[in-house]
């Protein structure tokens, strides 16, 4: 395959409206999203800081989580660390590009799902490469009750679980 045939076939691929620009489209705009509100939250906050949005309920907290989601293996070596979640992100988008390259475009909301996935990983592959840890600051609580802080990523990753799980649950998956 010459270069022009494959360039030719990128570009086919990309078409506005097909499946791989909305994939590009959705997971860029998390991911940018993602890096934006981090680079604010960096700059704007000192580690720990907090600005109470809603008393009682929601604040923005300058967190960085150098574990997994809820803060699993985040005593760990630095080291082995940065390798397992490094690794765990690459074969986790891996395997999501996979799911959506075998969706047809009939399931528009899965491929959503997916897109919001591989964007959230990536927001947050981007943080463990840059920084060895995710920043975190979307801090919710209510009385005694805290749930761990998140950021975009995190929210986009849970959103397409959901939708995810809700084409498993209801047997919508394409065949």
């Amino acid at each position: 395959m010459g270069l022009s045939s494959l360039w030719s076939s990128c570009r086919a691929s990309f078409r506005p409206g097909g499946k791989n620009f909305r994939l590009a489209a959705i997971s860029g705009t998390v991911a940018l999203t993602d890096q934006i509100s981090k680079l604010l939250i960096a700059r704007l906050l000192a580690m720990y800081e907090t600005i109470q949005v809603i008393p009682g309920f929601f604040n923005i907290t300058h967190l960085r989580n150098p574990g997994g989601a809820f803060g699993i293996f985040a005593d760990g070596s630095p080291l082995l660390r940065r390798f397992l979640f490094l690794f765990v992100s690459g074969v986790a988008a891996a395997i999501v590009l996979v799911f959506h390259r075998n969706t047809p475009e009939t399931h528009p909301w899965l491929l959503a799902a997916f897109a919001l996935i591989f964007g959230g990983a990536i927001g947050n592959l981007i943080d463990r490469l840059r920084l060895g840890r995710v920043i975190d600051f979307l801090d919710f609580h209510l009385g005694g009750w805290h749930w761990p802080a998140f950021n975009v990523a995190d929210s986009a990753i849970t959103v397409g679980v959901c939708v995810f799980a809700l084409h498993v649950l209801f047997n919508k998956l394409p065949e």
